[in-house]
This record gives structure tokens, C-alpha cells and sequence, in this order.
């Protein structure tokens, strides 16, 4: 049995906007997360990015109020984007710096940011992620976002591994391919997404789910290209 991943999370400093947090996963991956509503913070995260000789990887991911009977369809309320400030390709990953952004699209001011849409866009970006498709999808629905270069995860592992199999989640995935088991409690899962405030305990799953898309992401993606 995958032994149980160790995360942590903390104010990082200075922060006077409090809306910067440092989270540890497992003692050796650092994720610099942001979250923000105001559009200028995530056009400066985007801007912040350097740029790749090589198509970007970025882990995807979404959080929404959960549904609760069959006249509810609530909107995205969180868009997650991790990826790697490192421009050499590497396996090794102590020598790997991440950064996180925890958009709260849904308190975002209109219209949305045009560096986001040319983000999602761009053809030199590729998105990973568990079900990925119909992440996306509900971003079209929802803000006439689209994405563009998308993996499935659960696709490519079928593909890739010997023992994945159709169907699986991100927390399967994280087991066969990190070899840890990753706590996702219904208590966060199922929480009010569309808070103002989020919790730690939100904002920490929300990274972890998008740093994981990432990290699976590189790993399938390195199998891909030696078989």
C-alpha cells in the first residue's frame, strides 16, 4: 500500500495582499500558489511565466459549488493552472520549481483577462488533465473560454501503463505513478467552491489537484516519448 503524501501550507511573506501561500508536497515539491479574482493578479502570473523553447506543460483543473438536485447547473467557480517555472527538461524532481494560480473566475470582474483566453489558446501551451474534455467544455459553456492542446490523463495512461485501466482517477493515477495516496476528503470535495474566501484546506486541494495533473502529465508524457 502507497504510503499517504505529506502537504503542508503556509502564508508566504511578504504578502500583503494575503493571496500567496506556499505549499509542500511530500517534503521535496514546492508549489508557489496564487489566488486571486482580480484579473491584473493573474495577467501578471501568466506575464510572470518564462517563456519554453518547447510546448509548455500546464496541469488543468476546475472546482465548482457541487450540484445538488436536477435544477441546479452551477457555474465554474475556480480555473487551476500549475506548471513549471524550470525551462531545462529534467526527471529529477528536487531541481524542479512550481508555480500555481487559483483563478476564482467566478467573483472575476468582466470582462475576463485577454491574457487568460490567449493563454488557454495558444498552441505552444499543453493542458493536462483527468477527464480534461469536460473541464473544458464547461469553460466554453460557462465563459466563452477555449482550450486548445488537451491530454487526458486517464487516456494516455491506458496507453502508457500496464496497469492503469479505463476510468481512472486522479488519485489512482497519482498512486501508480508517484507512489502515494492522496487524501481527498468529501468535506472539501463537496464544499461552496464559489466562497469569496476560500480555506486552506480548499486552497491546498485545489493546487494539489492541478500540480498532480502537471506532475502525471510530465511523467506520462516522458513514457510517451521513449515507447
Amino acid at each position: 500500500m502507497a504510503p499517504s503524501a505529506t502537504i503542508t501550507i503556509s502564508d508566504a511573506t511578504p504578502n500583503p495582499n494575503h493571496n500567496l501561500f506556499n505549499i509542500l508536497f511530500n517534503t521535496t515539491h514546492f508549489i508557489s500558489t496564487t489566488v486571486t479574482s482580480d484579473p491584473s493578479v493573474a495577467s501578471a502570473w501568466l506575464a510572470s511565466l518564462p517563456s519554453s523553447p518547447t510546448p509548455r506543460l500546464v496541469g488543468l483543473d476546475i472546482e465548482w459549488r457541487p450540484n445538488f438536485g436536477r435544477n441546479f447547473d452551477n457555474p465554474v467557480a475556480t480555473l487551476q493552472l500549475c506548471t513549471t517555472t524550470t525551462t531545462t527538461t529534467t526527471t529529477n524532481n528536487h531541481s524542479l520549481s512550481y508555480t500555481c494560480l487559483i483563478f476564482q473566475i467566478i467573483h472575476c470582474p468582466p470582462p475576463l483577462p485577454k491574457s487568460l483566453s490567449d493563454f488557454l489558446s495558444n498552441e505552444n501551451n499543453v493542458f493536462a488533465g483527468v477527464g480534461i474534455r469536460s473541464d473544458v467544455e464547461q469553460l466554453l459553456v460557462d465563459y466563452d473560454l477555449g482550450v486548445k492542446n488537451l491530454v487526458d490523463l486517464g487516456v494516455l495512461a491506458v496507453e502508457k501503463i500496464v496497469d492503469a485501466r479505463k476510468g481512472m482517477g486522479l488519485k489512482e493515477l497519482t498512486r501508480i505513478l508517484m507512489d502515494v495516496e492522496v487524501n481527498k476528503p468529501k468535506s472539501v470535495t463537496l464544499s461552496r467552491w464559489d466562497s469569496e474566501w476560500l480555506s486552506y484546506a480548499q486552497i491546498q486541494y485545489a493546487c494539489v489537484d492541478a500540480f498532480l495533473s502537471f506532475e502525471i502529465g510530465r511523467n506520462l508524457m516522458a513514457l510517451a516519448s521513449v515507447t
